[in-house]
């Protein structure tokens, strides 16, 4: 069977735990996403879990493929509901950040090469906070996406977002193995 380009996950998370956690770190030192290319306005990351033992803030929000070793950062500490969140994914975890596109930003058309679930690595979305007016596209077709949901994309495929509204918009994003448990899980919610 091969899993759709979008698929979503069984899960309910509690959108105003998630806005809680989301509370504690805002004011955090943001890093500016660094495939400026890719985007207009602003697109930033709070790594909460990343390459073990980077410190250079790029490396802390870059999701190297290469990569053999992951460690929570200390955001993860401020935020015990994600923490939680996490442990209802039984698969490894690898990257997990916070991403922020401000209003009036855009994420231009583009693909991750490596994202796909049939080929080891999957790119979960769990929406914390959103508006009407965010169009995320996978294959030119809208994703409509709520808070505390909880969706896999194929972003091997080409994607982009906009932000045409006038609150941010913050997903936690998950990068996971798609081992059994989860193509199980993707398969099953497909």
């Amino acid at each position: 069977m091969t899993i759709p380009d979008r698929v979503r996950l069984p899960f309910a998370f509690d959108a105003a735990r998630l806005v809680a956690d989301l509370d504690h770190v805002v004011r955090g030192n943001w890093i500016a996403h660094f495939v400026k290319q890719n985007y207009d306005g602003v697109w930033d990351v709070l790594p909460l879990r990343g390459k073990a033992g980077a410190t250079h803030p790029v490396m802390m929000i870059y999701s190297d493929p290469s990569a053999t070793e992951f460690e929570d950062g200390p955001l993860l500490d401020e935020t015990p509901y994600i923490r939680a969140l996490l442990s209802a994914f039984r698969c490894p975890l690898r990257s997990v950040r916070l991403m922020r596109l401000t209003p009036g930003s855009m994420i231009k058309e583009h693909d991750d090469g490596d994202l796909a679930a049939e080929w080891g690595m999957a790119r979960i979305h769990v929406p914390i906070t959103t508006n009407p007016q965010v169009e995320f596209m996978v294959n030119r077709v809208p994703v409509v996406m709520a808070p505390g949901e909880a969706w896999y994309l194929r972003l091997s495929d080409k994607h982009s977002v906009a932000n045409r509204g006038t609150t941010d918009r913050v997903h936690l994003v998950i990068d996971a193995v798609a081992d059994d448990w989860l193509l199980d899980l993707l398969k099953r919610a497909a």
